[in-house]
Parts: C-alpha cells; structure tokens; sequence
C-alpha cells in the first residue's frame, strides 16, 4: 500500500484524495438511479489529479443489491495506479474481521480499508496479512462525538495518541502490509499526532466539514505524508454548466491549493 501511494503522489504531483460518496439526493436527476455512469464521470475528470479515492462503502450498502454492484464496477473504473481506499470502518474480533478483509481486498479490489481500533490488534490483524494491502485506523475523527472517548485522558497521553504509538508497532510486526492513520483536518491535534509518528494520514474534513486546509497539509506531511481528502466539495461542485468541467475545476483548484501550501 505504502509503496503504490508513494508512486501516485510523485507521479500526479498530488495529496488529493476524492472521496467516492454517491448521494441521489445531491446528484443531477439525470444520474440519481446511476451511481456507476456519475463515479465514471467524476473519475475521468480527476484521475490525473487525484492520488487517491475513496469510495464509503455505506453509501452503495444503502442502495441494495444495485449499489453493490455499483461500488464494484466503481473501483474497477480507477486507474490501476491510483490507491484506493475502502471507507468502511470495519473493526469485529478476528474471523469476522478476516471476512471483511477477503470481501475489501480480494472481492472488491481495494487496497486499503478504513479499521476501527476499538476492539485490538486482533481485530485488525487480519486486514494485514494481506502483502500489498493496508489499513487506515482511526485515530483522531473530525466528528464532535470524538470527545466521547479519543480525548480522554489515559495515565501519559491522550487515547489517541495512545493508538498512533500502538499503530507504529503494528507497522512494525505486520512490514508486508501498510498502516495510516485517519486524522480530521477539523482537529488542531495534528501536529500532536505528527510528533509521535511518521505514518501515512488521510484527512477528511477539509471544505463541507470547516477543516482548516493549511494547518492539515503543513502539520500533516512535516515528517510524514498527509492524504487530503474531499468528497463533496469535488464531487457535488456548485454553480452550473457541464458538471464533468465543474467536478474537474473543483479537483484542480483544491489539488494547486494543497500544493502551493506544502
């Protein structure tokens, strides 16, 4: 995983990642029972800016058996040397965590899952026995229910950097697979989070959810590298005319924007 994203961000000269979200209830009526005709549109128009997509797994589960099949013939339209990241926040005790894997990286085609950390090692284990393969853990979210539980204060740190340190043991027991960790731009924690380890982030956040862009990119790629991710802002552009040209502008202005800032 470490090794394909490293080659997308040199070969687009890009930290963007577009995020897949297929919502009738924003499309054009034209695409509303056409979730793979809309995907294959936003990904002509972007595919030579974005290093990476991520489609949410929730949104095409929501539209039954269609969305399904939607989202597998999504990920087969991205460029096969482009990451793609399954936003499906798994995390179940071993077994059912092994199925999850087999359904994200060999049924799917992904090549990396959004994991939950909650329930231990054994639970996300078996999303990197995978070679080639990895996860994004969470570790710092951008919601305001974050404060339940990944701010609480343990005996030296706060939780979440107790799963950033944990995370950088995992990267080193599993070194076939690839680790990251997910980070809301909308927290001011990233930096803290930087200090304590050089894994990849992907950050949502930035645009619809008020996430600072400048503090995400520069805290996020000092010492590491920081994917920057936006779905609707991207794929749901406002104004009018040919959305094809009005997804592509969006792409473009936010991929010059994070690079004029690194």
């Amino acid at each position: 995983m470490i090794a394909k994203l490293k080659a997308s961000v040199a070969k687009r000269n890009s930290l963007l990642c577009v995020g897949l979200d297929f919502d009738p209830s924003k499309t054009d009526e034209r695409y509303r029972s056409s979730p793979l005709e809309y995907n294959r549109i936003v990904i002509e128009a972007t595919k030579d800016l974005a290093c990476a997509y991520k489609p949410n797994a929730a949104f095409y589960e929501a539209l039954g058996m269609k969305g399904l099949e939607a989202l597998e013939k999504t990920i087969k339209l991205i460029p096969s040397d482009t990451l793609i990241i399954l936003d499906a926040k798994r995390g179940d005790i071993g077994n059912t965590s092994k199925m999850y894997a087999k359904a994200a990286f060999d049924i799917l085609g992904a090549d990396a899952v959004t994991v939950s950390p909650y329930m231990g090692e054994d639970s996300v284990s078996p999303f990197l026995e995978f070679p080639g393969k990895g996860v994004f853990v969470l570790c710092l979210t951008s919601n305001k229910g974050a404060q339940d539980f990944q701010k609480l204060k343990c005996p030296e740190r706060y939780l979440y950097l107790e799963v950033a340190l944990k995370c950088n043991a995992w990267a080193k027991a599993h070194p076939e697979a690839g680790i990251g960790l997910v980070i809301g731009a909308t927290q001011q924690e990233i930096a803290a989070v930087r200090g304590v380890t050089a894994l990849p982030f992907l950050v949502p956040g930035v645009g619809a959810q008020g996430g600072d862009l400048e503090t995400a990119v520069k805290e996020g790629n000092r010492g590491g590298l920081a994917l920057i991710n936006a779905s609707r802002g991207i794929i749901y552009p406002e104004g009018k005319g040919d959305i094809a040209v009005r997804i592509r502008a969006a792409a473009l202005e936010l991929r010059d924007g994070i690079n004029k800032v690194k």
